[in-house]
């Protein structure tokens, strides 16, 4: 498989809500970054699916090279 794009070299803050469902973007082509909008169809990504625990601000993965999916983890200071 590819490598994904680079949408950001940094985290998307987000705020999310206690019980709902969120689908990450992992190949970094979606234009609704860091959401996944279906523009990784036929390229081998899949959205990344999270469930939040509460409602609270989370630092989603810009760069699309964490290892904490869909997290930053601050890879992209190695960029």
């Amino acid at each position: 498989m590819a490598e994904a794009v680079i949408a950001q070299k940094g985290p998307y803050p987000v705020e999310v809500e206690a019980g709902k469902s969120y689908f990450s973007c992992a190949c970094g082509l979606s234009a609704s970054q860091p959401f996944c909008d279906g523009s990784h169809a036929g390229s081998g990504f899949a959205p990344v699916k999270f469930d939040a625990a509460e409602t609270k601000t989370v630092y989603l993965c810009g760069c699309k090279r964490t290892e904490d999916r869909p997290f930053c983890d601050g890879s992209h200071s190695g960029l």
